[in-house]
């Protein structure tokens, strides 16, 4: 769409209008590629009409890694760290993709307490996620406090992680076939322990913000797009919830036993800064209530598949037995070959649907593999949603859109 006939409604929608008047001479503004409110490594050249955009271009590629072309060379299992580099603000979903992806490709079928730990996990990585997005876009609306409030919890999550896999931010959590270990008591303690004193802080949050009228004033018709337009660009997530459409993957196509837990799916009305807030504060809620009732309900049995030859046994095994041994060093040094096939798997990421298609000539590695990555479509969608507003309504905009350089760039 042109600036030349571009308007914005009373609604926060773009339409089709008479050629606009501009005011001042036109100027080229570069936002990015490292402005620190970008939250991340990408450009934005904005054509202006004094302090109004009317036009924009997006770069992207700052930090291409190739990683898909890099996954062709490498065993599936090495794979996984990959994932954790696209949306490093909830990782333990990347990996729980990937891993459910190549069991998809295998036939393993995981057993049912490694489900529900992959979804205590995964919950939590939602809640990490979300604490980032709307902490970030109090920040950049001038409110520093909120986001204090809820790091701290951030942080407890990460102790969590560090109690499941040993690691923080850039996780590597699971394996093909289950879980690498099973709930210790200490992360019970721990998970228990965040269930117990983050809703009173985050109630508290929700009261500095929701119906704050400065942060209303910055949120309220910013940034909107309609539902139809948010699905023909391909919107999944909270970003399309916040326009009236209910898609969750992991109530339209459930996994790991996302069907056995009673949770609501929230949505927006108009897709504007506030309503992609909004949706995300409920979604943290609807995430506490799945982790509840995941631990209340967790299943007694192994939390690894019966799959030696793709799941690495425990190390004191390979120490005494000679058959572990063997399937340690096959899978270790990439030598067992997967089955021909094509397979997709998608997970309701932190920001939307995450998906994975891969395709295997009966090889060591991937014939082919293709990240489907949520940020990357919503970035397309970023000018349109600028245009006819103020530059500081564009910061907040794309925070609010939660657009990841990682998961953008890959």
């Amino acid at each position: 769409m042109t600036e030349a006939n571009i308007a914005k409604t009373n609604s926060g929608t773009l339409v089709k209008d008479e050629p606009v008047q501009y005011v001042n001479e036109l100027t080229t503004l570069n936002l990015g590629p490292t402005h620190p409110a970008t939250h991340g490594i990408f450009q934005n050249v904005l054509t202006m009409d004094g302090e109004k955009i009317i036009a924009g271009e997006q770069t992207v590629g700052y930090i291409h890694r190739a990683f898909e072309k890099i996954a062709e060379r490498r065993p599936f299992y090495q794979i996984t760290t990959l994932t954790d580099r696209m949306n490093y603000c909830s990782s333990p979903i990347n990996n729980m993709g990937w891993h459910m992806t190549v069991e998809k490709l295998l036939g393993v079928e995981v057993p049912k307490r490694a489900q529900y730990i992959r979804v205590i996990m995964m919950e939590l990585a939602r809640i990490a996620d979300h604490i980032v997005c709307n902490g970030i876009l109090g920040v950049d609306t001038g409110a520093f406090t909120g986001s204090l409030y809820i790091y701290e919890y951030r942080e407890k999550i990460y102790e969590i992680y560090e109690e499941m896999c040993g690691a923080r931010l850039t996780t590597n959590m699971g394996r093909v076939g289950g879980m690498e270990r099973d709930l210790s008591k200490e992360a019970i303690r721990k998970i228990n322990e965040f269930l117990t004193t983050f809703p009173p802080i985050f109630r508290e949050f929700e009261r500095l913000f929701n119906r704050n009228r400065i942060f209303m004033d910055r949120t309220v018709g910013v940034g909107a797009i309609s539902a139809e337009r948010a699905m023909s660009y391909g919107f999944t997530g909270p970003n399309l919830r916040a326009a009236g459409v209910d898609y969750d993957v992991r109530v339209m196509n459930p996994y790991s036993s996302y069907e056995d837990f009673e949770f609501d799916i929230p949505v927006g009305q108009h897709g504007d800064t506030y309503d992609r807030f909004m949706v995300r504060d409920e979604e943290i809620w609807q995430s506490l209530r799945i982790i509840e009732q995941a631990l209340k309900n967790l299943p007694e049995g192994p939390h690894f598949a019966d799959a030696p030859e793709y799941y690495l046994p425990p190390k004191q095994e390979v120490y005494r037995s000679m058959e572990a041994l063997i399937y340690h060093f096959k899978i270790v040094m990439g030598e067992i070959d997967a089955p021909v096939g094509e397979v997709y798997h998608a997970v309701e990421g932190g920001n939307g649907e995450l998906g994975f298609y891969l395709i295997s000539d009966g090889g060591r590695t991937p014939y082919r593999l293709h990240f489907r990555r949520p940020c990357f479509i919503y970035y397309q969608a970023y000018p349109e949603m600028c245009v006819g507003s103020t530059i500081s309504d564009a910061i907040v905009t794309m925070s609010s859109l939660n657009v990841i350089a990682g998961e953008l760039d890959a």
